[in-house]
């Protein structure tokens, strides 16, 4: 069937049926759907424009009992053993490097098991980082384009989703700073009337895999070898770790013994047969003198819960030259025109996992204010659902009246090449 057959048929075929629920997309045909897909390094974040969203890892993984068996995305609920998971992971340093994991990972959300996309009957919108490399751009526009064969394509950054989102909430704002906070990178990016300022734009190198890293190294060098457990100790993370209101005052806490000390808790680690997921022990059950519970493998944590998150705010901690998320965040500001200063101040989003730390929105909050000039106001916005913000947005473009103009078509695709993309996606 050549191609203008084909389209006369999908009119057809929309007609006859005027309560199919992909009609109800605004999207650029008549009976077709949208795939939103957040291609985050750690999860994609995926679900139909009409759909709701799923947040699944973005990765494969090898169990250290079944070596041969690899899993893919969601199947790591199938392991019956994830401690020492082998990761395999398709990006490194925030950039998507391994395309055969991407492959299997993607044919595995667009298959049967996960999503069932009819690629003849779908557009799809997808995250990239910002200033991604044009090889990368090119190898994805093919795999889409020509593997895929996807009817039409919008490559975006996350947090041109994430602005698209704010100012459908706040139609009355016209600036606003996206500090979005995920697992390779910080990005700190300014954005007027939804495009974005490119002389505004940060990268921090921390995110919330160098977190999970460096609190492995450090309960591997106080307590228990764990340097092979990742998937547990992101856990952990997740578990106990929180922004410290006042860094030095949380310390000299933190040295206080046994139940002098607020702070302290012990965490119950999985085995896998009993305990299947590890969990936070209760205070009154907290042993403070003699042996603890037998059977139970604990981990004792003072001041790593916040020290380690503290990072985001003071990278130099560990070494890495660079400045925390409240300085960046100014600076960033700084370098906009003065008289849009102010909008910036009051319209800070916080976006990404590590958002969701306890006391980081009020810690941001606390020092852009003391780094801002008194007659600005400094206001900052923690979203619902920090991991799923940019997701949402990309939802709502593709309802857009003028998301036919946004995207590049495959007949575009295939007159054109690489050339149209990079003339219509503002990366």
């Amino acid at each position: 069937m050549q191609r203008g057959e084909r389209r006369k048929a999908r009119t057809a075929h929309v007609t006859q049926f005027p309560d199919d629920p992909y009609t109800v997309c605004g999207v650029s045909r008549p009976g077709m759907t949208t795939l939103v897909l957040d291609n985050g390094a750690y999860t994609a974040k995926i679900g139909y424009s009409n759909g709701d969203v799923s947040v699944i890892p973005n990765c494969q993984f090898r169990s250290k009992t079944a070596r041969l068996k690899t899993f893919t995305a969601n199947q790591i609920d199938e392991v019956k053993d994830p401690s020492g998971l082998f990761y395999i992971l398709p990006f490194q340093k925030g950039y998507l490097v391994n395309w055969d994991v991407q492959r299997q990972v993607w044919d595995y959300l667009f298959g049967k098991e996960m999503f069932q996309v009819d690629f003849v009957e779908s557009n799809i919108i997808i995250t990239e980082p910002y200033f991604n490399f044009s090889s990368i751009q090119e190898s994805m526009n093919e795999i889409l384009f020509e593997e895929y064969q996807f009817q039409a394509a919008l490559r975006v950054n996350p947090g041109a989703l994430s602005a698209h989102r704010y100012f459908h909430d706040n139609p009355s704002e016209l600036c606003c700073i996206i500090v979005d906070t995920g697992y390779s990178f910080t990005h700190i990016v300014p954005f007027c009337r939804s495009k974005k300022k490119n002389e505004g734009i940060i990268r921090i190198n921390v995110g919330g895999k160098l977190l999970t890293n460096h609190l492995k190294e450090i309960i591997s060098y106080r307590q228990l070898h764990v340097m092979d457990e990742t998937h547990v100790i992101n856990q952990v993370k997740e578990d106990v770790c929180y922004v410290a209101a006042d860094f030095y005052k949380d310390m000299e806490v933190a040295k206080l013994k046994g139940e002098d000390n607020p702070l302290m808790v012990d965490y119950v680690l999985p085995d896998f047969s009993t305990i299947k997921k590890g969990y936070v022990k209760p205070r009154e059950e907290m042993v403070f003198s003699g042996k603890p519970t037998a059977g139970e493998q604990i981990l004792r944590l003072t001041n790593e819960r916040f020290a380690v998150p503290e990072i985001l705010f003071h990278p130099s901690d560990i070494g890495i030259q660079e400045t925390g998320i409240p300085e960046a965040i100014v600076h960033s500001i700084s370098n906009l025109p003065e008289e849009m200063q102010p909008h910036f101040f009051k319209n800070i989003v916080l976006t990404g996992g590590n958002a969701l730390f306890a006391g980081f929105k009020e810690r941001v909050y606390s020092e852009v204010r003391k780094l801002t000039p008194t007659d600005y106001d400094v206001s900052v916005i923690l979203p619902k659902n920090p991991i799923t913000y940019s997701w949402e947005g990309g939802k709502l473009i593709s309802e857009n009246d003028d998301f036919e103009d946004m995207v590049v078509t495959r007949e575009d695709y295939e007159e054109n090449g690489h050339l149209i993309c990079e003339e219509k996606f503002d990366i």
